[in-house]
């Protein structure tokens, strides 16, 4: 993040000041918002348009004067655009290459992703998809039975996934819960099933 003050000639002919707040992209800085302030240009123009005084009375010292604005301007796709870039990150687990996105939890787009181990066991399937109807009522999660659950993983963190749970036979056949993979640090651990729910509120709302 950067300032760019304009100044002189680098003002547009109705701004009193102006400064970019900028952005280092991999291809260039660029500007990620504008902030300028276009004194009472706007409404002068507004005035002498119509014929009306958009003149504002100030009881506190007796005066008129036409009030200033100040317009800021941001571009969601550069936000976006930056917050990704922001995100990208590279490691190396087991001697292989991963790319993923390190969303917050609070912004990823996807909270959570809901794996059960295999998909032919209709008890364990059941219960994955019981977790799953349950934590999409609050956040935007997703369902991935298809594949290894090592490529899973995978694909959930190049979509910044922060968090995939693994509905395994443990699960099912001795009652320890769910396992649930960090998506940063690749670590996993045990949580039992009515506890999911709060602890994914703890890490994407903070409470």
């Amino acid at each position: 993040m950067g300032w760019d003050v304009h100044e002189g000639d680098g003002l547009a002919h109705y701004a009193r000041a102006c400064t970019d707040i900028t952005f280092r992209f991999p291809f260039g800085v660029q500007e990620l918002m504008g902030i300028a302030a276009r004194g009472n240009f706007d409404l002068t123009q507004h005035s002498e348009g119509s014929g009306k005084t958009l003149e504002y009375f100030d009881e506190a010292t007796k005066e008129k004067f036409i009030p200033h604005c100040i317009e800021p301007s941001l571009g969601v796709d550069r936000l976006i655009l930056a917050l990704i870039c922001s995100a990208y990150a590279e490691d190396e687990i087991g001697g292989e290459k991963r790319n993923f996105l390190s969303f917050h939890p609070s912004i990823a787009p996807v909270k959570a992703v809901i794996c059960p181990l295999v998909k032919n066991k209709e008890e364990l399937v059941g219960v994955a998809r019981d977790l799953y109807d349950k934590l999409r009522l609050r956040y935007n999660v997703q369902w991935d039975a298809g594949g290894a659950i090592g490529r899973r993983y995978r694909r959930a963190d190049e979509i910044g996934v922060p968090f995939c749970i693994t509905v395994d036979f443990d699960t099912i056949e001795q009652g320890t819960g769910v396992t649930i993979r960090d998506r940063d640090s690749t670590e996993q651990i045990r949580v039992p099933i009515d506890e999911v729910i709060h602890y994914l509120t703890k890490a994407i709302d903070g409470y």
